[in-house]
């Protein structure tokens, strides 16, 4: 409807005044309309009028050519226009079907990206639910959505927490079985912690767990999977696919379609890099760098002095072999806003290797998961939150008569505490605030859907045939709030900002609040037809949600 009203403005502002000027609708106060446009003010200098002649002009065209969608036209201040549709046009938009806005593009999205040999953090589970929603927004508005998952299965962090095992249970792969199948994400992450440590504090250590890394490629490149050393890795690597598949499966997330490990994109980023040597990458003290002082930027390392690649390398592989496997039209990664840097550089010399494939490339940054003490955490140092903790606790502080509706009030109350803010600041993750039934959070919203099938379901038996027409004044602002959806989908779409929907459900939720307590449905002598409205409310309440990756309980 919104895009429909610009061009039809756009029109008669072309056919008036003889320029082309795209017209911008916004949303304005109800009691001035629902919409407003100051292109009467954009063209005033280049037609040497004033604004408010301009804006009078145009009202009385609009009005007289779009009657049939608008039922008063209005000139404010210094040359506002305002508009005000008709409530037949509102009802129309009320349960429209989203807009195909994206509709024939392939786009991956890559995120989350935990890195074997370590548990999920807060925020990997933050990516994990930012992701999914960005991911259901663009299928929701016609594209098809791959999604990839990008993690360190070799390097430096793998050898530490191999060294630590070892230091435990030697190389006798047998003894992995005492550990309890449950106990495995905790076991690994804690010895990769007393690795890290080991390799920080003993020059004896760190020289062990640098010659266990290099091994750990040769068991890739050799195909190495019967020495004890490899036996333990080849277990434990599979031991954190299992658990970041349950893991991803207990949050109701949609799954992956492939899965990269820095393993297997190691060989195809050195090739990449051997095949651009002096005309991108230059050899600096034994190593291969990207010199990137030429465009702005910084000078990074994509082969170390003994030759094996860096996460670099392994980031020019994975871009390649997710075009060669998903053939896509935009590539979209999300990484924490500490990577901004280090991906200009990865972009920058894409680049130069390959300006088409580079132009597809766009990054999205995430910031912090602070709780109560407002530290940063980090898994090096082994005070990072566990994902499955933030569940844990979550779930102990919910209230629910029944295991299902107490999982999906959690997941509720967590996924919209994360996607509520806007992508790329700090979140202050607060429990209690976050399953409180009272104030913007995801319970609330579910309360309120669930409250309103309540009414729908005490209706059941009555029938009738009884229109939507002739709105009155209440009725109006809700079916008005009802007309917006559609226009906020759309931009939180384009825009990649799920906490735009965030704030439409919470304001919608409290229209109808408004709503209900003012004008009676139930009894009322326009009961069919408010509870017509009921029914939009809730549907688009479930939709909301349910695009945002929220379960929607009908009873609570």
């Amino acid at each position: 409807m919104k895009q429909q009203l610009e061009q039809a403005v756009t029109v008669l502002v072309t056919n008036l005044f003889g320029v082309t000027v795209p017209v911008a609708l916004n949303r304005t106060d109800e009691r001035f309309g629902d919409f407003a446009t100051n292109v009467a003010m954009q063209l005033a200098k280049e037609l040497g009028l004033p604004p408010r002649e301009i804006a009078g002009k145009l009202a009385e065209a609009v009005q007289a050519q779009l009657s049939d969608r608008i039922q008063k036209v209005d000139v404010a201040g210094p040359g506002f226009i305002n508009l005000t549709l008709t409530d037949n046009t509102l009802l129309d938009e009320v349960n429209t079907p989203v807009f195909k806005i994206n509709s024939g593009q392939k786009v991956l999205l890559e995120y989350s990206c935990p890195n074997a040999f370590k548990e999920l953090h807060t925020g990997h589970f933050y990516q994990t639910i930012i992701g999914d929603a960005l991911g259901i927004l663009l299928e929701a508005t016609g594209a098809d959505v791959y999604r990839a998952n990008f993690g360190g299965d070799v390097g430096l962090h793998v050898a530490k927490c191999l060294y630590a095992i070892t230091a435990k249970i030697g190389e006798d792969v047998t003894k992995l079985t005492e550990v309890d199948e449950s106990d495995r994400p905790t076991w690994i992450s804690n010895l990769y912690v007393a690795g890290a440590k080991a390799y920080e504090s003993d020059e004896s250590a760190k020289l062990q767990i640098d010659e266990i890394n290099k091994k750990i490629y040769a068991f890739h490149s050799e195909n190495d999977t019967e020495s004890p050393l490899a036996q333990i890795y080849w277990t434990c690597r599979e031991w954190s696919y299992d658990y970041f598949k349950s893991f991803y499966e207990s949050v109701s997330v949609a799954g992956f379609d492939k899965y990269y490990p820095e393993s297997q994109t190691a060989d195809l980023g050195l090739a990449i890099i051997k095949q651009h040597m002096d005309s991108v990458f230059t050899e600096s003290d034994g190593a291969i760098v990207f010199k990137g002082e030429a465009v702005g930027l910084h000078t990074r390392v994509f082969v170390t002095t003994k030759g094996l690649p860096t996460y670099e390398a392994k980031d020019l592989g994975v871009i390649q072999q997710e075009i060669e496997d998903y053939p896509y039209d935009r590539r979209i990664l999300m990484t924490g806003n500490d990577q901004t840097q280090y991906m200009q550089v990865i972009f920058a010399a894409l680049n130069q290797i390959n300006p088409e494939l580079a132009a597809k490339q766009s990054h999205l940054t995430n910031g912090t998961i602070r709780f109560g003490s407002g530290e940063k955490m980090s898994s090096r140092l082994g005070n990072v939150s566990r994902a499955a903790d933030v569940l844990t606790e979550v779930n102990k502080a919910v209230t629910a008569d029944d295991d299902e509706t107490r999982q999906a009030i959690t997941l509720g109350a967590i996924k919209y505490s994360f996607l509520k803010h806007r992508l790329g600041g700090d979140i202050a993750f607060d429990i209690n605030e976050s399953v409180s039934l009272d104030g913007n959070s995801g319970p609330y919203l579910q309360y309120a859907y669930a409250r309103a099938c309540s009414i729908i379901r005490k209706a059941e038996h009555r029938v009738g045939d009884q229109a939507l027409a002739d709105l009155e004044a209440g009725e109006r602002l809700l079916v008005r709030k009802l007309s917006e959806f559609n226009e906020v989908v759309i931009k939180a779409t384009e825009d990649l900002m799920p906490h735009l929907i965030c704030t439409y459900l919470y304001e919608l939720a409290q229209t109808f609040n408004r709503f209900y307590e003012q004008n009676r449905v139930i009894g009322h002598e326009r009961e069919l037809a408010r509870l017509e409205l009921v029914k939009a409310y809730a549907k688009t309440l479930q939709t909301g949600l349910r695009l945002l990756g929220i379960p929607t309980p009908e009873k609570m």
